[in-house]
């Protein structure tokens, strides 16, 4: 139970990988809140863990500040305190190319890939400099390190804003001993590839990551000492180029 006496809030965990963050964490002893927009989902998530103590939920739209700021108050009830933050929450449009997308899609990516890891960071801090102890960890992407017409704009600005951002708290928190750590996941078999422009097969499925091997990569972040940061980690499917 490597993750004992530890509490964590995990937004995007009704599904894929942050569904996948939650199981694992629980099952090291976590206790683990999920927070998405569907309470029917997150409900569905959370029964996947049949063990203890079990997982929790509270619905939240990270792009509303006053959405998160309730979902932080009523973690210091649920949890009494949050000591790893896990930014899973994310979404791409179908329409993704500056000739096909809307205006409106750049917004809604950007405020949710983008200022929702901000916002629930920003809620988070407080607690964790206070206590002198905290992870966050963002569940960035390829893209936002290397932006791609497979992404698309507005995915790949928003998940590029996610990397400074994570960066930037790590340089200014480390001093009150919060590490913040970037992974950047290439392809995974998750629910977003719905909204991909051309259908995902189900061969292509079967080469790239599932949700739980980049659940592993968080889980051992998770479980290192203080002492330890690992500032970024890039994890990809063996068949995708990264060049």
């Amino acid at each position: 139970m490597r993750l004992a006496e530890k509490t964590a809030i995990i937004t995007g965990g009704a599904t894929g990988i942050g569904q996948a963050i939650a199981v694992a964490f629980a099952a090291e002893g976590c206790r683990v809140a999920i927070a998405g927009r569907r309470e029917d989902k997150l409900r569905e998530a959370a029964a996947l863990w049949q063990g203890t103590p079990p997982i929790l939920t509270h619905a939240v739209d990270v792009a509303d500040r006053k959405s998160v700021a309730e979902l932080f108050r009523w973690a210091e009830t649920a949890l009494g305190k949050v000591d790893i933050l896990v930014n899973s929450a994310g979404i791409n449009r179908a329409k993704r190319s500056m000739a096909d997308m809307p205006p409106e899609t750049w917004d809604e990516v950007l405020q949710i890939n983008a200022t929702g890891a901000y916002n629930c960071t920003h809620a988070a801090l407080d607690g964790m400099r206070a206590r002198k102890d905290g992870l966050v960890i963002n569940i960035n992407s390829i893209a936002g390190i290397r932006a791609s017409v497979l992404g698309g704009a507005a995915y790949s600005a928003a998940k590029f804003a996610m990397t400074a951002l994570g960066t930037v708290v790590s340089l200014e928190e480390s001093k009150n001993g919060i590490r913040v750590t970037n992974i950047f996941p290439g392809e995974v078999d998750t629910p977003i590839l719905a909204s991909r422009p051309v259908p995902v097969t189900a061969e292509h499925r079967s080469r790239i990551l599932q949700a739980s091997d980049v659940a592993e990569v968080v889980l051992a972040v998770a479980c290192l000492p203080p002492r330890a940061h690992v500032p970024e980690l890039v994890i990809k499917p063996t068949s995708q180029d990264y060049a």
